[in-house]
């Protein structure tokens, strides 16, 4: 990363994709390509984030007007066109007293030395920008695949739950008949056990409304149907093992971020426009080669005249150059205050995101190690103080809505960290030295 007040350096070579071929499926999605993980047991977090990198148009929008930006640069370079003239007399040809005349002439007009190399470099900082942006472009396309990965498992981890929810209901409505065929409890029970089904089921409605939302969302991440099937998401996830100091991360930010890459070659092409405009004091110069048949005549033996001449322009309006020099300099000083703008807006969003992580990794330890265990087992206990006529059915209701409500907060605290750490990646500008897990990492989760 450059200090706002220096020129980037602008090679000739212009940026490349990350990727060197990059296949778009054009038009409406082809249904036919949701066949794309067909066979996979899991869908892989790492293969998602491949397939949108491949088909999503979005970062095709951005190729293309990278390539766009990257064809300037011959034309700019590029001398005009040389200019061919011809003159004729009309009078002269058909009389018997004068012989006809002609004029035919070729000019090429040359800029000031260092107008076309100054021209050229703006137009390669330009198209270094616009590569820059599909970079960007990529980033937050990686971003938002692994957040609707995580949406994806958070939803499905949900529907577990409630499968075990209901499985447990049913089991204690099966205790509370027997206690009350016993005449050891009330029907009350029963018809209490009957509403919390009730409720769960009422739950599920809404968890697979989320389900299919969530599977619309990847496919259309992919340029897919939005209700292609999917292979489901692996059911052990958990977090990786502590993150890099916060200070390496946004010296990584500073130095990998492809937005602040984009506005130093965006720099680089004011000052060439700057430059530029200071150059435009410096004339321009056609030459000029005329071969002239001159008017006379028929007796007189004047030769043909071939001549080499030189025109100029004369860099007299002093008012229209000096507003174009301000007017560039203006733009410099905009682009610089805005370089310094987005450098403390991006150590500020890499701290952000290192504390919503590293909150996010606390968070899901707290629940593994502390919380859920002591709700499950205060659950259990319940049960059998039920069945033994210790406590009221609603003490185990109570308890059994606390675990569901936990283990719900705990897979959302699972999905917040994949979520925070997909920000985290894109604020410093790549993957972190710790790989996000994928279905092979064992599941921390007691009692999964």
């Amino acid at each position: 990363m450059k200090p706002a007040g220096a020129a980037p350096v602008v090679q000739a070579a212009a940026w490349q994709p990350a990727r060197a071929t990059l296949s778009f499926a054009a038009g409406a999605p082809d249904a036919a390509t949701s066949a794309a993980f067909t066979g996979q047991p899991v869908l892989s977090v790492d293969e998602l984030v491949q397939e949108v990198l491949a088909r999503n148009p979005t970062l095709a929008q951005m190729v293309a007007a990278w390539q766009a930006a990257s064809a300037r640069y011959p034309q700019v370079t590029s001398l005009e066109d040389p200019m061919v003239a011809g003159t004729i007399g009309p009078a002269t040809f058909g009389s018997n007293n004068v012989e006809p005349a002609y004029r035919l002439e070729i000019s090429q007009k040359y800029p000031y030395p260092g107008k076309l190399p100054l021209r050229g470099a703006n137009a390669l900082a330009e198209a270094g920008a616009a590569g820059n942006d599909v970079e960007d472009v990529r980033l937050q396309l990686v971003e938002s695949a692994r957040t609707a990965f995580s949406d994806y498992y958070l939803v499905a981890r949900s529907l577990e739950v409630n499968d075990e929810s209901l499985r447990l209901l049913r089991e204690f409505k099966q205790n509370a008949e027997v206690r009350y065929t016993t005449a050891q409890g009330a029907q009350q029970d029963v018809l209490q056990a009957d509403v919390e089904i009730g409720r769960e089921h009422q739950r599920r409605l809404t968890l697979e409304r989320t389900w299919r939302v969530a599977v619309a969302r990847l496919n259309t991440l992919m340029h897919l149907p939005p209700d292609g099937p999917l292979p489901p998401p692996p059911r052990r996830v958990a977090p990786g093992k502590g993150l890099p100091e916060a200070q390496e991360l946004r010296a990584a930010a500073l130095a990998r971020r492809p937005d602040l890459q984009a506005l130093a070659h965006r720099i680089a092409a004011e000052e060439a426009s700057v430059a530029l405009a200071r150059k435009e004091y410096c004339p321009d110069f056609e030459p000029f080669f005329m071969y002239d048949r001159f008017m006379g005549n028929t007796t007189d033996s004047r030769p043909l005249a071939y001549m080499l001449g030189l025109k100029t322009n004369l860099p007299v309006r002093m008012d229209r150059r000096r507003g174009a020099v301000a007017e560039a300099q203006a733009r410099l000083a905009q682009r610089r205050a805005e370089l310094a703008r987005l450098t403390d807006q991006v150590n500020f969003q890499v701290q952000e995101a290192y504390a919503l992580v590293s909150e996010s990794e606390r968070t899901v330890a707290l629940y593994r190690d502390k919380i859920l265990p002591a709700a499950r087992l205060n659950v259990k206990t319940a049960q059998q103080e039920y069945v033994s006529g210790k406590i009221p059915f609603l003490s185990l209701i109570q308890a059994q809505r606390d675990v569901i409500n936990l283990q719900d907060r705990y897979y959302e605290a699972i999905a917040d960290y994949f979520r925070r750490r997909a920000t985290l990646e894109r604020v410093v500008g790549g993957l972190l030295e710790i790989p996000m897990p994928t279905s092979k990492v064992p599941d921390m989760a007691p009692g999964a």
